[in-house]
């Protein structure tokens, strides 16, 4: 049994850090692990695997990276004694990445923990479980994601504004060359020089440092090596008085604008993220919670499942939960997309982060936490975000060997440019150039701020993407598979018409048919109960010795004999005759035809029809379009689907289909050699999802098929898919245009450096706006809108 977890990792400067922490935990025994760069996030899974969380964690420490914790502080009840408090601490540290201590007299827990290993709920879960009472002192107390990201920012920018100041009079004087004058004396510049080479940039001695250490080399290193060697060779000439040009400018104006590129890095890839945090925001921090007959504002973080809380006109629904009491209109755009309010009405679900309109509702919570939906969106969108496309490996493998080619080519430029010109300061200032201008950092975002900002972007558009596996591939697709009932119509049958034997009432015909799928969930089967109920059908008795026949029909005793019900070839297959009754001519019109039958005799037919859903046909058109076969699958009979595969306009069908041959179905599309996609909605659908190259799952679908599908669409429309292609297809095309770029900056700025055609400081520019390019680039798939025009 296999276990992931996702856990955020700090240090990374560069595609180089990701690569060599990627190298270290996958040494472990059982690990896989990718990291992304761009997400600063590790994802490692653990396949039966002797390595534990605390032996990676470990590993990452000492390839000189820090793995971010978080605290938490907890107020515990119920202890009687220190034994009690023994308990929980013991409880707790058992937990993986947890280190936490109890004090019996304060009745506090303070918690170190890394979130994505842990979370807070889960640890309150366990205090709770040993019978101990555990709440949050403050919401304050988990950092919000965007304040630390606020946090480094402004550090990035002070250290700027402090490099900037003390790079000023350097700058002047490298104006003042122009005019052939010495505008700051040596020995300043000397003294700026240092303190912005070994103060202001002693972070990235810091970092170079620890990747040396770790076996491996990244962008530090070279900046490091490039400026080092700028100032060493100013020094000596300083320091012995030599008749040489000093590069302290080059220096100091390198560390300045490299410290401009992190500050411009570091904000857009809080744009980057902005999808997330996004959602994040939807959720109310309080809810108004009754409590002995009145009602109290409590923080969301403590309710519990039970708990009954108001959602007044205009507020948002804190967590999850049923209506007891209320009707109003709610927007549901941050689930499903769809900005077209919602009428929920008692016995309805409402979730948390959506808008509650203009009705009062009282509402049960169900759930809290991470059972949330907004939860397991955002835990899927982060997942999303976390993963690695196939189309990044390539930039991987090279930018693993970049930085010592980089010096290599670096070394050659200065020994074969001093041989060639016999200038040793010409050919130390194009090998510096050379150091300064290479850079993996660009081809290291290329992919992650892509993947970060579609996903982000999908998600506010409800289309969720379960990795980026799915996401490169939704575009490649040439086949896709749509189940019929729930996918291509509506999913809420109706009863068309009732046709009894001869001599059988039709109360008798709808009483056994009622008896038998009383309790089933089926779509049709609750088609044929509610019809029953509203046409004065009395709760029947209890069936017994009930059995279902996949895909067929079920048989039950009632009424002291057998009675079975099902499809044609059902009844047909037990020997019983329907040839008085028009099935024929009812599954011509499209209708599914369900037989009842009470011992030898057959007491009639009933006909169900399925609309389709109003988006069917205009999607199939596109999809077909776009150059996608289109097949559509069901269950069916081979009249009802041919007429539904007409009407839709289909490329092909298959019908009569079981739930356990659906795969079979992926199988043999698959053969032929392309991609395929299969779009469904129910449990039946599970396992042609699982097996599909790209699985989606329509929202209004069932928990164990939004588990499976690679793609969730929160809308209940077939447009979704085509949503869901147009979004891959943007967001792989923005990952071309920023590895294009990435490569074509590398592939003609080392040779420019090399041959002295680029000044240091130059090259310090470029590198630094190179990866600002690339991540804004990125973000401009932010405009990306639905084909639906919906946002």
């Amino acid at each position: 049994m296999s276990e992931t977890i996702s856990f955020p990792i700090g240090g990374m400067t560069c595609t180089a850090c990701a690569a060599r922490i990627e190298r270290v935990l996958n040494r472990q025994e059982g690990v896989s692990a990718t990291v992304n760069f761009a997400s600063e996030r590790a994802q490692v899974v653990f396949e039966n695997a002797p390595s534990s969380i605390e032996s990676v964690v470990a590993a990452v420490r000492r390839a000189g990276f820090s793995v971010d914790e978080q605290s938490l502080d907890l107020s515990l009840s119920g202890m009687t004694c220190a034994a009690c408090a023994a308990r929980i601490e013991k409880i707790l540290n058992r937990q993986p990445s947890v280190q936490a201590s109890v004090n019996f007299a304060a009745e506090r827990a303070h918690i170190n923990y890394i979130p994505g290993v842990v979370e807070p709920d889960f640890l309150i879960g366990k205090i709770e479980k040993a019978g101990f009472g555990a709440q949050r002192l403050d919401e304050g107390t988990r950092e919000d994601p965007k304040a630390k990201r606020t946090v480094i920012w402004r550090r990035e920018r002070n250290r700027f504004i402090l490099t900037l100041i003390l790079s000023l009079p350097l700058f002047a004087e490298m104006i003042g060359m122009f005019f052939g004058r010495m505008i700051v004396p040596v020995s300043v510049q000397f003294l700026f020089a240092t303190i912005v080479q070994f103060f202001c940039g002693a972070h990235l001695y810091g970092r170079a440092w620890n990747a040396v250490r770790g076996g491996s080399a990244n962008m530090d290193v070279l900046v490091v090596l490039g400026t080092s060697i700028a100032w060493l060779f100013s020094a000596v000439v300083v320091v012995f008085g030599l008749h040489q040009h000093v590069y302290f400018e080059a220096s100091a104006s390198i560390i300045t604008l490299i410290s401009l590129g992190k500050l411009m890095e570091s904000r857009a890839k809080n744009k980057a993220s902005a999808g997330i945090e996004s959602l994040l925001q939807l959720q109310p921090q309080t809810a108004h919670v009754e409590r002995d007959g009145g009602i109290v504002d409590r923080a969301v973080a403590d309710m519990h499942v039970g708990d009954i809380f108001v959602v007044r006109p205009g507020e948002g629904v804190p967590v999850d939960g049923e209506i007891i009491e209320g009707a109003s209109e709610v927007n549901e755009s941050m689930l499903t997309g769809e900005s077209i309010p919602v009428l929920k009405e008692v016995g309805n679900e409402v979730f948390g982060g959506t808008m509650n309109a203009n009705g009062a509702l009282r509402v049960r919570a169900t759930g809290v936490g991470a059972d949330t939906a907004l939860s397991r969106i955002v835990k899927m969108v982060e997942q999303a975000q976390g993963s690695k496309a196939n189309v990044q490996r390539l930039a991987d493998k090279v930018s693993g060997i970049f930085v010592p080619a980089v010096i290599g080519i670096a070394v050659l430029t200065f020994l074969i440019g001093w041989a060639v010109t016999g200038s040793a300061t010409w050919s130390l200032v194009s090998a510096v150039s050379v150091l300064v201008i290479a850079c993996p950092c660009s081809l290291g975002l290329a992919t992650p701020t892509a993947i970060m900002v579609g996903t982000g972007r999908g998600a506010q558009s409800g289309i969720l993407f379960r990795n980026a596996d799915a996401l490169e591939r939704a575009e490649k697709l040439k086949t896709i598979i749509v189940d019929k009932t729930g996918t291509l119509t509506q999913g809420r049958p109706t009863v068309a018409a009732i046709h009894p034997a001869v001599g059988i009432p039709v109360e008798t015909l709808l009483g056994v048919a009622h008896a038998l799928e009383h309790n089933s969930e089926h779509p049709l089967a609750r088609a044929i109960v509610d019809y029953a109920e509203n046409h004065g059908g009395n709760t029947p008795a209890a069936v017994k010795d009930f059995q279902a026949v996949p895909g067929k029909g079920v048989i039950a005793e009632w009424g002291g004999q057998e009675a079975r019900l099902g499809s044609p070839a059902f009844m047909q297959a037990s020997g019983l005759d329907l040839s008085a009754l028009p099935v024929a001519a009812l599954e011509s019109e499209g209708n599914t035809v369900i037989a009842v039958a009470q011992g030898s005799q057959v007491l009639g037919i009933i006909a169900l029809a399925d609309e389709l859903r109003a988006d069917a046909v205009a999607t199939v058109k596109a999809l077909k379009a776009r150059g996608v076969r289109v097949v559509m699958l069901t269950g069916d009979n081979e009249r009802a689907a041919s007429l539904v595969a007409r009407q839709v306009g289909v490329d092909d069908y298959l019908a009569g289909v079981l739930p356990e041959h659906k795969v079979d179905g992926v199988a043999k599309y698959q053969a032929q050699g392309s991609l395929v996609g299969m779009v469904g909605d129910g449990i039946n659908d599970a396992p042609a999802l699982a097996a599909a190259d790209v699985g989606f799952a329509i929202g209004a679908g069932s928990a164990v098929a939004l588990d499976t599908a690679d793609i969730v669409l929160m809308k209940s429309e077939m447009m979704g898919v085509l949503d869901a292609i147009s979004l891959s297809n943007a967001t792989l095309s923005k990952i071309r245009q920023n590895l294009f770029f990435a490569f074509i900056y590398n592939i003609l700025g080392l040779p420019l450096a090399a041959f002295g055609m680029l000044n240091p400081i130059v090259a310090g520019a470029a590198m630094a706006m190179s990866s600002v390019s690339v991540v804004s680039n990125s973000l401009l798939l932010n405009r990306w809108k639905p084909i639906s025009g919906k946002p």
